[in-house]
């Protein structure tokens, strides 16, 4: 499909609470059409997640995809690309953890962020299935990540420490093996 251009941090877009998508609109096909295009966006720039509002597109959508294995982000465990539609989440456990963030709407920086481990996402799909998915650690922090981006939110609004913001080339020149330690 498209690539499209993901908005920075400053863009007004970013800081307004996306619309619900309509019932009637699910399984169109502009909203397949969006879809391809996040999906050629995401892999085009090299993320993991991505919410509509950070290509200018105000509805309550976001997909994500981990691969498995040796990353950026560490070593992960894959989530297949899943694309949630007026998504939910209830924590279910309050004991948070830490990760560095990045954004792709933010970029060239990394944030600690600490955040609740375990969560359950409802969301509805593409196609109108609704569907839940309990999700603990890192992936918990990705899908509350992107579905920040659907309230108006960025990572660095959770930065509790600022000392802990970095440019990446000094976090991995400086935190990185600290963080691995």
């Amino acid at each position: 499909m498209a690539v499209r251009k993901i908005i920075r941090m400053g863009h007004p877009a970013l800081r307004r609470r996306a619309k619900e998508v309509a019932a009637y609109d699910i399984g169109t096909a502009a909203l397949h059409k969006l879809v391809a295009d996040m999906i050629d966006t995401l892999h085009d720039y090299g993320g993991i997640g991505l919410a509509a509002p950070q290509i200018n597109e105000g509805i309550r959508l976001a997909i994500i995809e981990l691969p498995e294995g040796a990353t950026r982000y560490g070593e992960l465990n894959e989530q297949p690309l899943t694309i949630c539609i007026n998504p939910t989440i209830e924590v279910l456990d309050e004991a948070t953890a830490g990760y560095w963030e990045g954004c792709l709407s933010v970029p060239g920086l990394r944030g600690f962020v600490e955040r609740p481990q375990k969560i359950r996402v409802a969301y509805t799909d593409l196609n109108g299935g609704v569907h839940e998915i309990t999700a603990e650690g890192f992936l918990a922090t990705v899908f509350q990540h992107e579905f920040d981006h659907l309230d108006g939110k960025l990572y660095i609004d959770h930065i509790s420490d600022p000392t802990l913001l970095s440019f990446e080339e000094e976090f991995e020149r400086y935190l990185s093996d600290a963080e691995e330690a």
